[in-house]
């Protein structure tokens, strides 16, 4: 039987989907080194492995791309279950791709666990943990606005965070997912996590009324106000969750509405 006939089982679609939200959309083509190597893990081509990542693309309703190709039910059924519930099957799924590649997911986030020797046992669990979803996170973040600040379109990744819409402290099953993150400058990020900026649900910035009360300064009108009602630059693969921007605009119209004129 030829590979293009073999059905791919579910370890095989998990490693897929893992790789799809870590890679660029621009970077889906069967040269690409990541593509390569799922398919040597899992005994594909590196053409079939790029059309299953197509596939997945075609199952996100904000994607122009669905209708171009017919994912199958197992497809399906595994884009929901990561759409259901991110942090838990893509940590499973990271722990499936150390296991092929014989290594720990400590070691694939280059994690040297000798730093945390002092520590105690639970305590070093706890800070791993933290430590790998925080590089987890900014990873799939990053990667889904192709390594640019979202508002301002900087490209030095130095100066760019990855931006939790909900609160990493508030909801403890959307730490890693992709949907609830932006990437931002350090300074708007900032702003963004003290509800001095949000996002709308059609994705426009808007910013606290607090900045046109120093609208003089220039580095406050460049900065600020400049970006009012502005366009987000849009991701590329995972649109922002609307119930994680509505929650962000309520706190930013509160905190506004209580700013004097």
């Amino acid at each position: 039987m030829r590979e293009g006939q073999k059905l791919w089982t579910k370890e095989e679609l998990i490693l897929a989907i893992n790789l799809y939200s870590k890679i660029p959309f621009g970077q889906m083509h069967q040269s690409n080194p990541a593509i390569i190597e799922i398919a040597n893990i899992i005994g594909r081509t590196p053409s079939s492995v790029t059309y299953k990542l197509v596939n997945f693309a075609s199952l996100d309703p904000r994607l122009k791309q669905r209708g171009m190709v017919n994912a199958s039910k197992l497809d399906k059924e595994v884009w929901q279950e990561y759409m259901a519930n991110w942090d838990d099957v893509f940590i499973e799924g990271e722990k499936l791709l150390a296991h092929k590649k014989k290594t720990t997911i400590e070691k694939l986030y280059n994690i040297n666990l000798d730093e945390y020797q002092q520590k105690d046992g639970r305590e070093v669990e706890r800070m791993v943990k933290v430590r790998l979803d925080q590089e987890i996170f900014r990873g799939a973040v990053l990667t889904n606005f192709d390594n640019q600040c979202c508002i301002t379109g900087i490209k030095m990744i130095e100066l760019i965070v990855a931006s939790h819409i909900a609160p990493w402290s508030k909801d403890n099953k959307n730490r890693l997912n992709p949907r609830n993150g932006l990437a931002i400058n350090a300074l708007h990020d900032k702003a963004f996590d003290k509800h001095l900026i949000t996002v709308t649900e059609e994705l426009k910035i808007k910013i606290s009324p607090k900045f046109y009360r120093a609208k003089e300064l220039l580095s406050i009108k460049q900065n600020f106000i400049d970006y009012d009602n502005k366009s987000l630059i849009a991701p590329k693969k995972f649109y922002p969750d609307i119930e994680f921007l509505k929650m962000h605009n309520e706190k930013f119209a509160l905190k506004s509405s209580l700013i004097s004129d």
